[in-house]
This record gives C-alpha cells, sequence and structure tokens, in this order.
C-alpha cells in the first residue's frame, strides 16, 4: 500500500480505498449520469487533538464534514497523468468534528478522469469509466491514532447535479438535493451500498503545485438585449470560470445559461466553442433567494446568453468567478503606450486563462489540453509574471512519466492517448529540455535539472538517431512555424518557413542547453558529448541554409529570427542577416509574419543586430495582422490566430480559432527584457542585467519583478527637453550591470542592492531635412509623414490615390516619380516640397 507526505510526515500506510456508486447497466457509457454523493458516519471520542482528512478521486471531489465544505480548492484532485501520480489534499478538519455522531461525505464529478476529452467523437474515460473517490480521516487522540476510511461501508447515493462535464457544462436540480445528507443521522436506507474499486495506491503522491482555486470574482458590466431577442450578459473580460447566480422565482423554472467568447453581430456567438456545449442549467427550487455555482465545470468567456429568467434580469444578480491554478503574481509592466499595455493585460489574462491545473491552450473549447509547443514558446514570459516553479515542475513530472511509458515526449501533457504522432518533434517534444533550462535560468534551483535530467537526455538522444549522414534532421512529421499567418487556413503547419529549417534551429539549441545542464550537474563526459552534438548540428544547419555572407537561404523572418537568436551565425554574419531580417519585416509593412517559432523570437533578433527601431516599428503596427491588431478590435485576451476575428467584424471560423491562447503572447517576454530592461545574467538573477532600449515614440516604462533575492523595479523616462532618468532597485545578495540608455558615452554602471538613480541630458538631434532625393525608404519609415506625402500623390494622381499606403514604394526616390509623372502633374513637385519642408524627420 502506498503513503503520501504531509509537511515532512509520511502517514501510516493507507487503510481506505477507492469507493464509488455502483453500476447502472441500463445506461451506455457516454450517457450522463447524476454525481455520486458518498457518505458515512462515525463516532469521534473525547481528546481529539488534531484531524486530517486526506482526500482525493479519480474524477473530481468535493468533501464535506458535518454539513460543511471542505477546503476552498476547486476541481480538486486537479489534472495529472493518473496512471502515474493522482495528487492527495490534505486539510486538518479538526474543528469541523464533535464528540460523538460525526459523518462525512464526498460528491464526484467526471472532471478530466472521466469525461470526455478532445475533439473526438465519443473520446472519453481516459483514465477511469466511473468516477472514484478516496477519503482517509486520520483522528489523532495523541495516544492513538484512529482512521475512517472510504470502503465497503460506505452508501452511495445522488443529488441535484444531474449531468456534469467540463466541456458541456453542469445541469443543477435544486428541488433534488438530499437536505443533510452529510451530517449524521441523515436517512440513508434508500442509498446503495457503494463499488470499491480497485486501484494502485502508490500512485498517491503529496501536492507539489498549488491547487485551483477562485483567485477573483468580476461584475457583470452590462446586460444587452441582442437585435434577436435574446439576453446577454457582458462581463467585460474574456476569463476562465463560471458565474455565479442569486435568482428568486418559481419552483422547476430553468435557468439556461450558454458561455461564449465573442459576440458577432450584436449576438453571442458560440463557434469558437466547437463542439463544447459549454451550458449550465439551474432549476430552481422555489420558496425564496436562490444562490448557486456549478462545481464540476468552468468555461472560457466573457459573454453569457441567459434564457429562462423569472423577470426583468438584474446585473447584480450575476457573478463572473475566475479560477486558476493559484500562483503568486511576480511580474509587472507598463508604458506610456496604452495599447502596448492593453497587449500586456491580454497576455496575463491569457496565462490567467490557461494555467487551470495544467498549462492548456485555450479554456473554452473542446480541448483545453496541455499542449508541449505553447507551453515552450511563452515559458519564459511565464515565469517573469507568476511563479510557476511548481506547477510547471509537477507538469514536467508528468512529461517525464508519459516520456517514459509511450517512448516518447507526448503533444500533450497529460498523454491523453489516440495523438497521431509519435516521433520527436521540434518546439513541441523539446520543452523537455528547453522548459527545465528557463525555469534553471529564472529561479536558480539546480534540482529541475537534477529531476528532469533523465528526459532531456531521452529526448535529444531520441532525434541524434535520426539524423541523416550530414547531420541534419530530416524526416518525419514537424509543426514548422505553426500559425504562420501565410499559411493556408485549414493546413496551419503549412508556413512559408521550411519545417526542417525549424527542427534543425531548435535542435542545435536544445543541445546546447543539454550540454550546459550536463556542466551544471557535473556530468563532464554528457556535456563533452552533446556539446559535440551540438557544433554537428550547428555546422550542418550553416552548410544547408546559411551563405558565407549570412544570409539564409529560407529568406523568412523566422528563419533569421532563429538564426540570430540560437547563434547560429558568425559574428560578422550577424549583422548582415540582421539588415536582411529588417528589410523582410518593412517589406510585409511591419505586420506579423511568423507563428509560433518566430514570433517569441522576432523582437530579439531585431534588437540584438540594431534594427530596433523595426522592432518597435512591428510592435506598434495596429492592422491585420500585428500584435496591437487584437487590441483594436477590443480583445482582452491573446488571440490563436492573427486574423481570428476579421477587419469586417466576421469571425475567421477555420473551425481553430479561439480567442484565449498565450502562445503568440510570447512578445511579453521581448517587452521585458527590452523595454523594460531586465533580464537575468546568472541563474535566479543572482547578476542581472538592466539596459532598457527606449523606442517607438514611448516615454516611459515601468517594469517591475520578484525575483528569488526579492523585488527589481525598473523604471524610465525621457523628457522632451532631451533629459533622461533611470531608476533601478536591485534586491539585496544580488548585482547588476546598468546599461544606461543613450548615454553619450555609453555608460555602464554595476552596482550592488539597493535603489540607485541616475540623469543626465542626451543631444537632442536637430530634425532631418527631407528632399525630393531621399531615398523613399527613408520616408516610407515616417510615420508621419509618409501618410501626407502619399495623399499628395493620389491628390494629383489618382491612380495611385486607392493604393496601400502601408505599402513600401519601389521607386528609388521622389524624383525619381517625378520623372515619370510630371508633365501629367503639374504642381505635384510644388506641393510634394512644401509637404517636405513642413513636416520635420520623425524619431
Amino acid at each position: 500500500m502506498g503513503s503520501v507526505e504531509d509537511r515532512g510526515h509520511v502517514t501510516e500506510p493507507w487503510q481506505a480505498a477507492f469507493i464509488t456508486s455502483p453500476t447502472d447497466g441500463s445506461r451506455p457509457p457516454a450517457a450522463s449520469r447524476p454525481a455520486p454523493y458518498l457518505r458515512r458516519e462515525f463516532a469521534v471520542g473525547r481528546g481529539l487533538r488534531r484531524a486530517t482528512l486526506r482526500v482525493t478521486a479519480l474524477g473530481l471531489v468535493e468533501a464535506h464534514v458535518n454539513g460543511t465544505r471542505v477546503g476552498d480548492e476547486v476541481l480538486a484532485p486537479g489534472w495529472t497523468s493518473y496512471r502515474h501520480r493522482l495528487v492527495v489534499s490534505s486539510h486538518d478538519v479538526t474543528d469541523l468534528l464533535a464528540a460523538g455522531a460525526n459523518a462525512l461525505g464526498l460528491i464526484l464529478g467526471e472532471g478530466w478522469a472521466v469525461g470526455r476529452l478532445t475533439w473526438e467523437e465519443g473520446k472519453r474515460s481516459v483514465w477511469a469509466d466511473r468516477p472514484a473517490g478516496f477519503a482517509q480521516l486520520e483522528l489523532d487522540y495523541g495516544d492513538c491514532v484512529d482512521v475512517v476510511g472510504s470502503g465497503a461501508d460506505w452508501r452511495a447515493g445522488t443529488g441535484a447535479i444531474l449531468a456534469d462535464s467540463l466541456y458541456d457544462g453542469e445541469t443543477f436540480d435544486a428541488r433534488r438535493e438530499p437536505a443533510g445528507w452529510s451530517e449524521p443521522g441523515f436517512d440513508d436506507s434508500g442509498w446503495a451500498p457503494v463499488d470499491v474499486v480497485d486501484r494502485d495506491l502508490t500512485t498517491l503522491v503529496a501536492p507539489s503545485a498549488p491547487p485551483i482555486r477562485r483567485v477573483q470574482e468580476l461584475p457583470a458590466v452590462e446586460v444587452l438585449t441582442t437585435p434577436a431577442g435574446r439576453t446577454v450578459v457582458d462581463f467585460g473580460q474574456n476569463l476562465s470560470g463560471w458565474v455565479r447566480l442569486t435568482v428568486r422565482g418559481e419552483a422547476g423554472t430553468v435557468l439556461t445559461l450558454r458561455h461564449a467568447e465573442t459576440l458577432i453581430d450584436c449576438e453571442a456567438d458560440f463557434r469558437t466553442n466547437r463542439t463544447a456545449l459549454a451550458t449550465d442549467r439551474y432549476v430552481l427550487r422555489g420558496g425564496g433567494p436562490e444562490t448557486w455555482e456549478p462545481r464540476f465545470t468552468f468555461h472560457g468567456f466573457r459573454y453569457v446568453d441567459v434564457e429562462g429568467w423569472p423577470g426583468g434580469l438584474d446585473a447584480g444578480a450575476l457573478t463572473a468567478v475566475v479560477i486558476h491554478t493559484d500562483l503568486r503574481r511576480t511580474g509587472w509592466f507598463e508604458t506610456s503606450n496604452e495599447l502596448v499595455n492593453q497587449l500586456h493585460r491580454n497576455v496575463v489574462w491569457s496565462m490567467r486563462g490557461n494555467f487551470v491545473g495544467v498549462p492548456t491552450d485555450c479554456p473554452q473549447r473542446d480541448e483545453r489540453l496541455g499542449w508541449t509547443g505553447d507551453l515552450n514558446a511563452f515559458a519564459p514570459t511565464a515565469a517573469f509574471l507568476y511563479d510557476v516553479s511548481a506547477m510547471l515542475g509537477s507538469w514536467l513530472t508528468d512529461l517525464a512519466a508519459d516520456q517514459r511509458a509511450q517512448g516518447h515526449v507526448p503533444l500533450v501533457v497529460p498523454d491523453v492517448g489516440g495523438m497521431p504522432i509519435s516521433t520527436p518533434t521540434a518546439l513541441w517534444g523539446d520543452v523537455a529540455v528547453s522548459l527545465p533550462w528557463a525555469l534553471y535560468q529564472q529561479y536558480g534551483d539546480a534540482g529541475i535539472l537534477t529531476r528532469q535530467y533523465g528526459s532531456m537526455r531521452a529526448f535529444v538522444d531520441s532525434v541524434a538517431t535520426r539524423l541523416d549522414e550530414r547531420g541534419l534532421w530530416s524526416t518525419g512529421f514537424q509543426f514548422g512555424d505553426w500559425l504562420d499567418p501565410d499559411a493556408p487556413p485549414n493546413n496551419p503547419a503549412g508556413g512559408k518557413t521550411d519545417p526542417y529549417l525549424v527542427a534543425n534551429a531548435y535542435l542545435s539549441q536544445v543541445s546546447w542547453q543539454l550540454a550546459r545542464t550536463a556542466e551544471v550537474l557535473g556530468h563532464a563526459g554528457d556535456a563533452e558529448r552533446y556539446s559535440a552534438l551540438h557544433e554537428r548540428v550547428r555546422g550542418a544547419f550553416r552548410d544547408e541554409w546559411v551563405t558565407p555572407a549570412g544570409l539564409v537561404a529560407n529568406d523568412t523572418v523566422t528563419a533569421y529570427a532563429l538564426a540570430i537568436c540560437f547563434d547560429l551565425l558568425d559574428p560578422a554574419q550577424q549583422a548582415h542577416a540582421g539588415r536582411r531580417l529588417a528589410d523582410l519585416v518593412t517589406k510585409a509593412e511591419y505586420r506579423i509574419s511568423t507563428g509560433f517559432a518566430g514570433t517569441p523570437l522576432v523582437g530579439h533578433a531585431l534588437s540584438r543586430t540594431d534594427q530596433l527601431d523595426t522592432a518597435y516599428r512591428l510592435l506598434l503596427r495596429t492592422e491585420c495582422p500585428s500584435f496591437l491588431y487584437p487590441v483594436t478590435q477590443g480583445a482582452t485576451t491573446v488571440w490563436e490566430r492573427w486574423d481570428a476575428i476579421q477587419p469586417d467584424g466576421t469571425l475567421n471560423d477555420t473551425g481553430m480559432t479561439s480567442l484565449n491562447h498565450y502562445a503568440l503572447g510570447a512578445i511579453a517576454d521581448w517587452l521585458h527584457r527590452v523595454v523594460g530592461g531586465l533580464s537575468s545574467t546568472e541563474p535566479g538573477y543572482r547578476r542581472m542585467r538592466i539596459a532598457p532600449r527606449p523606442g517607438g515614440g514611448l516615454t516611459h516604462a515601468t517594469l517591475v519583478h520578484d525575483t528569488p533575492h526579492g523585488q527589481v523595479r525598473v523604471a524610465w523616462r525621457l523628457e522632451p527637453t532631451g533629459s533622461v532618468s533611470l531608476d533601478a532597485t536591485v534586491p539585496p545578495d544580488t548585482a547588476a550591470d546598468v546599461v544606461l540608455p543613450d548615454h553619450p558615452d555609453q555608460l555602464t554602471d554595476s552596482v550592488g542592492p539597493g535603489t540607485h538613480q541616475w540623469r543626465y541630458e542626451i543631444p537632442v538631434p536637430a530634425p532631418r531635412a527631407y528632399s525630393l532625393d531621399t531615398p523613399l525608404k527613408e520616408l516610407f519609415a515616417d510615420d508621419v509623414l509618409w501618410p501626407r506625402l502619399h495623399e499628395v500623390i493620389g491628390r494629383h494622381l489618382p491612380q495611385f490615390a486607392g493604393a496601400n499606403s502601408g505599402s513600401e514604394p519601389s521607386l528609388p526616390n521622389l524624383r525619381a516619380l517625378l520623372e515619370y509623372f510630371s508633365a501629367s502633374a503639374p504642381g505635384l513637385e510644388a506641393d510634394l516640397i512644401a509637404t517636405l519642408q513642413a513636416e520635420p524627420a520623425q524619431s
């Protein structure tokens, strides 16, 4: 039998068993069943010192003692790879007990273990065919410990929960709730004996991560009546959770709540949910005010379509309850640009909405899986915003367990089975290496590397055996630059960048990370071996795709971003590659042209190669597709597709259009490291670099981050007079190298703990005088001047009036334009000169 550790103490072997309601052979396996209610009465003697309840379930569980709900966890015990690990929660319930008769009760839900999962029809019961509960109550009298455990002497019944599903919602008939069912003296003679479930108790483990909890409540912003006459409540924020309602009405009245992420044509649009019904139903008990919220479901939503409400619906009757893993916030960021601030808030909310037990792709549709690629792209951002060390450490334990069982890193963790790909994949599978390394860099705890080292090696070794004679990873399925906006709508992997270029670039990076991990852990032989593998892969990449000058044969933004950020180029090649990258971004009119592989890196690649102005222009573009386009469309979370809501207001209905998908929010890492200016140069921020790089017209930015040693604060401000201020707070036992932005002497200052301030003047550059001979590329880069020049040209030359002003011109300069058209456009030259002289160059 197994045991569980609690605060350093290991209990005696388990004396409880998993129990469930008896089988109803008349119901097909996929049919909804009422939630099992399980109970048992027991006696407590005098002199009780402490009572500890340990509880878990295959499925979801809510424990009750003497009529009181135990604890504040929701969706317990969360989601792990249940075949290998099942978390047991421990609760001190001493104050809930009294000498004499007492009662213990469990309500069970289907959850991830039993309920339907994925978009596959009929995919359910992955880990169990029925929900089963486990409870062990330990009564400590000082000289002895009595145990009340779940077992064959319990009784099973049903109550008000008629159906529950994470995807489809919960149905609750308040008339059917058995009053006093978890109190002593309840008549359970009509209840049935429980079934005892055979389950390996050695998989029961103590929690290593925070539980899921209610973390915030949001009031309704507005109650809408749609053109179709529907009642829709807007909570103002796309979130993960459910609605709590307070209602008064006649018994038997049915309230139906359907959850949606968006309104299209002023109606709640449910298409982003796909087949997930996301519908809760409440049947009134009658006789007075009733307050209810679901137990065993959650939804991704901003809007709720309400049907059946008795009388007029007041906004105060509904409250959105935000739920996610109870993580501690550690990172904040703000600038002078409100659109950028909203982008950052959207990133935070998307992370919150998808860190529900495991890091998922989206919270609303028939998926909500722990996709490895999404997290890999987003991990540095996640580790800045919240303390994810415990949650992601737990998830990596599941990854390693599923990897051992399957022989490869699954695409989703926990592994739900049935995925069509069982070979290694870049960016997805190599999260086994990159995530432990990222957590080590963030928190400075080499324990994560020790625990995951076998998994890290297994992934890299599995890929190394697949390299061809040139040292290239050239076989097997790859996701490539997933969701490149230029990929076909129904083929998100079909982007511009060669998927094997992506794979080999990532392999070069993770083999380097593994070699460094071996060094940290003192495995000298492995460090040498994986360093040699890294050099082999890096050399093969250069031979296949890089010219001697530093151009990348697969001429895409993502290809250059990978080559630059993963050090696949020599220093002499970097500058040339950076210029070409900037050219490609400019030719794309500063619109996004990257997917999962390139988006986290493109800003870094530009700023590393002194193309900072281009990086800011890419950040600040608002036309579709761009980072800020969703913000201009009212988004409150990050979208899965850059054009999920199209400029004409219609939904990009590809069947894969989530409005809450954090992966592409990885741009926030660039905001933190470059705009905010903070990066760790030694694991755990023992030493850090503070080097903000203002640009894009931003006049100030503030970044705050709680490191393992304390809080770092960086704040910079540019004054119109040319004055620059930089304030930095460095925590105890750390040091910082501070690179002063735009300092005329390029000053770097090394400082220790404390608050430091710098104030200095920088020369204000004189406005650049433009002329007819100025290269059009320079004029196009001026966001204020170019639209005015374009308007003048269109007024004199109507054939150009409808042209896109955001398209880079192909002529060398304005004089060349006049040579072609001056005869047919008298006055054009004078108007162009007047416009050039009236509008100085923009910084």
